[in-house]
């Protein structure tokens, strides 16, 4: 297990507290939220720079994949 202090301002500080925001399993899952929004942000990046002929149907299918999972793990948190 890791720990890491952060510095923010004062006011931010406890609205994050108050909602909860600072609480290490919140934290946890706002970084994991972040992570695969940003692997996915690469995946489409790449999908874009891809020439249509070298979009094989495993690199389509891997990228779809990728988005259903980050819908259903965003949609079980939000519901």
């Amino acid at each position: 297990m890791t720990t890491v202090a952060i510095e923010l301002p004062d006011d931010l500080a406890q609205k994050a507290t108050a909602a909860g925001l600072l609480a290490p399993e919140a934290i946890a899952d706002l970084l994991r939220e972040q992570l695969r929004r940003r692997a996915l942000e690469r995946l489409g990046e790449q999908w874009a720079r891809m020439p249509p002929e070298e979009l094989t149907p495993e690199i389509e299918q891997e990228i779809v994949a990728e988005v259903k999972a980050y819908r259903a793990e965003r949609g079980s948190r939000q519901g």
